[in-house]
């Protein structure tokens, strides 16, 4: 990929494999006004912070996913979301720093160097994946806003448009969906703000054209299409435990030990083989995350 292109005028795997529709006389110019998931990422580098397990294949992760914005069901995101606008596009990082700044997407592709770092990926419904997500850690981002000393936690928001996400009315949510973690989370190595998986550039179901994935934590928490982040002294509100917080709380991280109050959370299957398996705490990532919550209760703050 030439780096004279910016990645937001690239045309998508989805449009230049349609021969009909570039025969019909469709624009080219149609790639920076629509999403551009399918695009190949260049340069990636394998990163240490992997796991050495079998991967669940694109075909089933990309066409099972929990995206409210675009339907209740699990199948709903991979029909409704084709036609989400994710160009063009903007991130805000303010709140407590010291250089407020707003990233475009070609931006945030430049920020640090991209890494493929397979992380296992458990969902509070009790099933769980393992992907090959494309990003860097969260930190990249955040230490050059400059955090203040009264910077103690990080709150997120998602782009929101009922317009693109009619379905969304439906959802049941306060939306736009918010989520947050605590600063030592954030800057936490393991966090990584993502804009690609497989190889590619995030499909629009899966959270293009960029989102937060936190591997020890229930998948609620890795919010997708950031357009907001935002330092801040007090804990932040987050969407799931707003709306139940008896079941979702702020840390969510994965404990087998605390059931949800209406199932088991100590074992979970893995979509593709669907073979019962035992969930680890902090999803196997305990040697990596455990010291950040030394001396909490872990029951208490679910």
């Amino acid at each position: 990929m030439s780096e004279k292109i910016p990645y937001s005028q690239i045309t998508p795997k989805r449009l230049y494999m349609s021969r009909r529709e570039l025969l019909a006389g469709i624009p080219l110019a149609l790639a920076s006004s629509q999403a551009f998931a399918g695009t190949k990422l260049e340069g990636v580098k394998k990163s240490p912070y992997t796991v050495d397990e079998k991967i669940t294949p694109y075909e089933i992760t990309s066409k099972y996913n929990n995206y409210y914005e675009f339907g209740t069901s699990k199948d709903q995101p991979a029909k409704l979301a084709q036609k989400f606008k994710t160009s063009p596009w903007m991130v805000s990082v303010e709140g407590e720093v010291a250089k407020k700044t707003k990233y475009s997407i070609d931006d945030i592709m430049k920020l640090a160097p991209l890494e493929e770092r397979v992380y296992r990926h458990r969902c509070v419904e009790a099933w769980s994946i393992v992907v090959p997500w494309i990003g860097y850690s969260l930190s990249e981002i955040i230490k050059r806003a400059e955090p203040g000393p009264k910077a103690k936690y990080v709150a997120f928001e998602t782009y929101y448009n009922l317009e693109q996400m009619p379905e969304s009315r439906f959802s049941g949510l306060q939306l736009p969906y918010v989520e947050g973690l605590r600063m030592d989370e954030a800057m936490h190595p393991l966090a990584l703000l993502c804009v690609g998986m497989y190889g590619e550039s995030l499909p629009n179901q899966d959270g293009a054209p960029v989102r937060l994935i936190v591997p020890w934590k229930y998948g609620y928490k890795s919010i997708k299409s950031i357009v907001k982040i935002k330092l801040v002294e007090k804990q932040p509100p987050c969407t799931w435990n707003l709306m139940q917080p008896a079941e979702y709380g702020f840390y969510s991280n994965v404990n087998p030990d605390v059931d949800h109050p209406r199932w088991s959370q100590g074992t979970e299957r893995r979509l593709g083989d669907l073979q019962k398996r035992k969930t680890l705490m902090f999803n196997g990532y305990g040697n990596e995350v455990a010291s950040l919550y030394a001396g909490m209760n872990l029951r208490k703050n679910y």
